[in-house]
């Protein structure tokens, strides 16, 4: 290799290192500072999580799903995570409110096919857990959203019908008279992006908070 191939391969590789370093900063240094910065002074709740408080307590987030168990509570839809909501025994183990061992958080679905036996099988149960609990309800009247779950399984959201066959079942648990839970309904339902894109959805951790306000069960919260 004579003087000057020398000399281009050393250009070639001082260049090649430079321009990395140059991106490596303002791509894994400046754009994330600058967007984290803009994000907290332009959408300082959603920055944060989108925390959801009771009496100053954090109990959840706006867009995170929890598995409810009380029957004056709505359902979600179904979770293959049980919504990461899980309890501890004596032991100090890790249980889903199903039973089952709580494996960390995760987020997904189980992705089955139709034909998959294990579909069918959790559909099956979770339509007759529903309708134990809903027995005014016949099989054809459930929506198609409260047996299937989202892809993440933590979406809090059902549709404005999946809300709406659970509310005599919830007046009767909690009290409630059915306009008052239609109310709460009302003041959880998110409209079409700007009024074309995607569907009304009904948020239920908030309604839940909000029926848990309205029995005395809890203080001022914050959404």
């Amino acid at each position: 290799m004579n003087e000057n191939s020398k000399k281009s391969a050393l250009h070639n590789v001082r260049q090649a290192v430079v321009v990395t370093l140059v991106l490596l900063f303002l791509c894994g240094f400046v754009f994330p500072v600058v967007l984290s910065g803009l994000s907290a002074l332009f959408f300082p709740h959603q920055a944060k999580g989108s925390l959801v408080t009771v009496d100053g307590q954090a109990v959840g987030a706006a867009n995170v799903g929890q598995d409810f168990t009380e029957p004056y509570f709505m359902k979600c839809r179904p979770s293959a995570y049980n919504y990461n909501t899980y309890y501890e025994d004596e032991d100090g183990n890790k249980y889903y409110n199903d039973g089952s061992e709580y494996g960390g958080l995760a987020s997904g679905s189980n992705n089955y096919a139709p034909s998959n036996p294990a579909l069918v099988e959790r559909v099956e149960a979770d339509i007759e857990e529903f309708l134990e609990a809903n027995p005014e309800i016949s099989r054809e009247d459930i929506p198609a959203d409260l047996m299937t779950a989202s892809g993440s399984g933590l979406d809090p959201h059902v549709s404005p019908e999946g809300a709406a066959v659970q509310l005599p079942a919830l007046a009767e648990a909690s009290g409630l008279s059915m306009e008052e839970l239609e109310q709460i309904v009302a003041d959880n339902t998110t409209g079409k992006l700007l009024g074309i894109f995607g569907e009304e959805t009904v948020n239920v951790l908030e309604v839940n908070l909000d029926i848990a306000q309205a029995m005395g069960l809890v203080g001022e919260t914050d959404k």
